[in-house]
């Protein structure tokens, strides 16, 4: 019976997957390019100019409509922008002042005869580095509420576009889930010409390259992509920037939105793009050859693409000395692998395989779990789900007192459930080891993906034991195989693609002897450092 359920269990399981990935091909149907309603048409009185641009935007208390005479001929001028997204100083001096005052000197009064309205106010009126001019309804309409200040002029039939845009943001912070020993304490924030400009500080590289794309049909926030021209793929730059135009949203309020859109395979459990608030780990996977996706709002940027390996990396490897820092990274594969399989061993080997273990382990064993009216599996439940419990409750918690139900709920539940009887102490050991071990990993998405598989794993345990957790791990294993990210196996440099690469895998060899770039990334220049 169970043979026959162990071959059915999969081929059901290959026949949904296939299924739900068909029925997702169908319904991704690119919608037309949301438009403003109703389209107006510009004239040249700023009057109708204002009412059809009211009729779309409302009386919104926080639009601000301003209209005045121009200094020059007495001309009417109107000024419309978002209060809050403008920088009221610039907009004063370099706008509305300059407008007002214009001198009324023989020269400016010849100048002023001699060119059109428009170029007048371009080339000697308006003191503001970017200006254009815009006849499109949707472009003028995104541009105001995105923080530019509008210029209407009688005569005119097109709208000057003035960037005077500030807003709050916070300062620069240290990461808060990639801290660090030694390394930069910077993190990015929630602008992304703030995130655009860290990264440009740490390499004058003139083939570093950054690409603007609007995304959300109705919110439209700016997303750009990072990359170093001379390094990166072609197909690769491509591949992202087609999936990136090819998004069907309607707002994306933080990269995760992005994340999960661009993915190869929704269905696994493991995260294919590197999601990171780190700037010197952005810069140094796109020196590599990969792709930096930064999105205005979040402070987490993207990397792709990602691999299994990269989930396991820290920034700090490279900062420190090789041989230890080999050392750490060996010991955070070990911590992962025991994060999955640690409870289901103990299971395994507690209900099916008590012949395996030494004889005084075994009889300790049986002594501590006399009067546990639990089987070993549901034992095994209670206390992670009860530390999976105290872990979320410590992170939606204000951080003080966080920490304080993080560290005194664990020891509090453990020590009443052991005196109670409902579980056994080498059980509170057994999940204790299992939950340090998942802290180990730098990368969170990684470390959830983790502790999803460590219960698949239990499960196999309590239902076939050692043989269980065999095929489980021959399942993940093969999954993990056939899995792409942007093209690329995810389990690079494991497949032996190049014997290069695994000089930065399982250990970290001297940086000297790491001259070229992966060769998984098929780079322009693989040659990272010369002799």
């Amino acid at each position: 019976m169970g043979t026959i359920v162990i071959v059915l269990v999969p081929i059901l399981l290959t026949l949904i997957t296939n299924k739900l990935r068909d029925l997702r091909k169908k319904s991704y149907t690119r919608k037309e390019q949301h438009s403003i309603p109703p389209y107006f048409k510009l004239t040249t009185k700023i009057a109708a100019n204002l009412t059809q641009l009211k009729a779309i935007v409302g009386e919104s208390s926080d639009i601000i409509y301003r209209q005045f005479k121009l200094g020059m001929d007495n001309r009417n001028c109107a000024i419309v922008y978002v209060d809050g997204l403008v920088d009221q100083q610039q907009l004063h001096q370099s706008i509305l002042h300059p407008l007002l005052h214009t001198k009324q000197s023989k020269s400016a009064l010849h100048v002023f005869k001699t060119v059109s309205i428009k170029d007048y106010l371009l080339h000697h009126t308006i003191e503001v580095s970017s200006v254009e001019a815009l006849k499109d309804s949707n472009k003028i309409v995104h541009q105001l509420l995105s923080g530019s200040v509008l210029l209407m002029v009688d005569g005119l039939d097109e709208i000057l576009v003035l960037s005077v845009k500030q807003w709050l943001s916070r300062s620069l912070n240290e990461p808060i889930t990639e801290a660090l020993v030694r390394g930069p304490r910077l993190s990015f924030i929630e602008n992304i010409r703030d995130n655009t400009a860290m990264l440009r500080r740490m390499t004058t590289d003139p083939n570093l390259t950054f690409t603007d794309f609007e995304v959300g049909e109705r919110t439209r926030r700016q997303l750009t992509i990072a990359y170093v021209k001379d390094i990166a793929n072609d197909e690769l730059v491509g591949n992202v920037t087609k999936r990136i135009r090819d998004l069907d949203i309607d707002h994306a309020a933080e990269s995760g939105f992005i994340e999960q859109l661009i993915e190869d395979d929704y269905l696994s459990i493991f995260p294919q793009v590197q999601a990171t608030e780190r700037p010197d780990r952005v810069m140094g996977a796109i020196l590599e050859g990969r792709v930096g996706i930064l999105l205005d709002g979040s402070s987490y940027a993207l990397i792709v693409p990602g691999t299994f390996s990269m989930m396991l990396q820290s920034p700090e490897d490279y900062y420190e000395r090789w041989i230890p820092m080999s050392l750490i990274r060996l010991l955070r594969y070990a911590a992962a692998f025991l994060s999955i399989f640690l409870p289901s061993f103990y299971i395994a080997f507690v209900s099916f395989h008590q012949g395996l273990i030494p004889t005084d382990l075994a009889l300790a064993i049986a002594g501590t779990r006399e009067g546990v009216p639990f089987p070993t599996i549901i034992e095994a439940l209670i206390m992670e789900v009860s530390i999976e419990l105290l872990r979320e409750a410590g992170l939606r918690l204000p951080r003080p007192v966080g920490q304080t139900v993080g560290l005194v709920g664990a020891l509090i539940i453990g020590e009443a459930a052991v005196q109670a009887g409902l579980v056994s102490p080498i059980m509170v050991i057994v999940v204790a080891a299992t939950a340090i071990a998942s802290f180990v990993s730098p990368h969170y998405g990684a470390g959830i993906a983790l502790r999803v598989l460590r219960f698949l794993a239990m499960f196999s345990a309590a239902f076939l034991g050692l043989y269980g957790i065999s095929l489980f791990f021959l399942a993940l294993c093969v999954h993990a195989v056939k899995l792409r990210s942007f093209g690329v196996p995810y389990v690079t440099p494991g497949t032996l693609y190049s014997k290069d690469d695994w000089k930065d895998f399982l250990f970290r060899m001297p940086l000297f002897s790491m001259r070229n770039r992966p060769a998984e990334y098929f780079t322009k220049d693989r040659v990272r450092r010369k002799k």
